[in-house]
């Protein structure tokens, strides 16, 4: 008598889940609002404070108060991802976004305004760190490099059209709304979107979720604001006492959130930011890199629209458009950019650097043979020069930097690394934007833009100089 054995069918892991063309498109679409947010008020300042009747202090903390608040929350929201759940993370923050949104462009007075803001730079640190975890949790091989050029890209062109497309719409006055169009215009998109995140973004969290790492989150949120509120308001306010004691407290602070970090990560705990998660090459010296490019890159576009609007005295529009060229040649060039950067590793973003710095010398020379005439037409050749150069960095140098970084660390990688960008763009505007507003008086407004464009200059230079230190070849 024979005896029949049966073997159950042996299963196979489950498949992680996959990111298709729809979920991609939703998230990048996702990425685009923050960033689009953290510059199109630049052009509408001026309306906003004619029409608020709010003074230049205030008028910076519509830019500060959003841009400070969504550094400091950025790591946090992406281990809330790894914790919770990223898709509903990245759906919450979406709905927070629109309704602050809506918040800003309803406001009543100045400081609601502010309050709006610093909602929304929150529910942008929910939704953005869980756009590249996903990514990163969500594809793999070729389709993770071309998701992750295309997120490098979206990111370069959001803040240059944001910058556009806030000058259109604050000159269209649609339905009468002004300047209130430029938040209000967020909330149709926040609808579609959630409509397609709901359907085609795939949930994915960490295997192992270790809890908030308390005392990191709060190191670090003093650190980011000892360092940032001081610069983004000091100049404005006249440099008061407080921001002095900030600006001296922040190395000590800076110092203890390190200490308690390193600490975690050596018992073997997932701190905020792990230091160890830095012993990776790539992650470090991209980094680096991009605080000197995002520092220029911020700083110039808050600069030539205040300089634009009120040296030359353009609109709103005129002054939007002026940087169209640097939009579109961003776009095309970007495009080329994962056929580039596969055939001649990154080198392509040094290139970008000295492509960049000539540029900028276009724009410093029509500033000089132009003013006070400077329109489209001069600004033209240097802008478009300089988005070229700007799209071969930008989306190459973020898709190195987590090119290394395990699908597990996702969400701690990518808050990371978009919280050094973020921090780096509040510092542009602090930094550059404060020298410029302070030459002004001194020098006028031609001469004080000069300036601000060499010291851009020289952050080009230190960025094409620290690239040659990147690895050679892109993951």
């Amino acid at each position: 008598m024979t005896e029949t054995v049966t073997t159950a069918p042996v299963r196979s892991p489950a498949a992680p889940p996959a990111l298709g063309g729809p979920g991609l498109f939703t998230v990048l679409l996702a990425a685009a609002l923050p960033l689009i947010d953290f510059f199109i008020v630049n052009v509408a300042l001026p309306t906003i404070g004619a029409d608020l009747h709010a003074g230049e202090a205030v008028l910076e903390l519509v830019v500060a108060g959003y841009g400070v608040a969504y550094a400091v929350l950025l790591v946090l929201g992406g281990r809330l991802g790894d914790l919770f759940g990223r898709r509903r993370l990245f759906l919450g923050g979406m709905a927070a976004f629109g309704l602050t949104s809506l918040a800003c462009g309803l406001a009543p007075s100045a400081w609601t305004l502010v309050a709006a803001r610093v909602a929304q730079g929150a529910a942008s640190a929910a939704m953005l760190p869980q756009v590249l975890a996903t990514i990163q949790a969500a594809t793999r091989g070729g389709r993770r490099a071309r998701a992750m050029s295309l997120y490098g890209a979206t990111a370069g062109l959001s803040m240059v059209a944001g910058q556009v497309l806030g000058g259109v719409l604050v000159a269209a006055d649609v339905a009468g709304t002004g300047w209130r169009s430029v938040f209000l215009v967020n909330v149709p998109v926040v609808v579609v979107g959630l409509v397609l995140g709901a359907r085609f973004v795939p949930e994915t969290r960490s295997q192992r979720p270790e809890p908030v790492d308390g005392a990191g989150t709060v190191l670090l949120a003093l650190s980011l604001l000892t360092l940032l509120a001081p610069l983004t308001e000091g100049r404005a306010a006249g440099w008061p006492l407080w921001t002095w004691l900030s600006l001296a407290a922040f190395p000590g602070v800076a110092v203890a959130f390190y200490t308690v970090e390193r600490r975690a990560d050596r018992a073997g705990r997932t701190p905020l930011v792990p230091p160890s998660l830095f012993e990776l090459t790539s992650l470090r010296r991209g980094l680096v890199l991009m605080v000197p490019f995002s520092i220029g890159f911020s700083g110039f576009m808050f600069v030539i629209a205040v300089a634009l609007q009120s040296g030359e005295h353009l609109g709103p529009v005129a002054a939007g458009m002026a940087l169209a060229p640097m939009a579109v040649a961003f776009l095309f060039v970007s495009l080329a950019g994962p056929r580039l950067i596969a055939r001649y590793g990154s080198r392509v973003v040094t290139a970008g650097s000295v492509i960049q710095l000539v540029g900028i010398v276009l724009i410093v020379l029509a500033a000089r043979r132009d003013w006070p005439h400077l329109d489209f037409t001069g600004l033209l050749p240097g802008v478009a020069v300089g988005g070229a150069g700007q799209a071969l960095q930008l989306p190459n140098v973020l898709r190195l930097v987590m090119s290394e970084v395990p699908p597990a660390r996702a969400g701690v990688g990518s808050g990371v690394m978009v919280t050094t960008q973020q921090s780096a763009l509040a510092l542009g505007v602090a930094t550059l934007g404060t020298l410029f507003l302070s030459l002004v008086p001194h020098q006028g407004v031609r001469d004080a833009l000069v300036t601000t464009l060499l010291v851009q200059l020289a952050l080009a230079l230190l960025t094409g100089l620290l690239s040659l230190r990147l690895p050679r070849t892109v993951g």
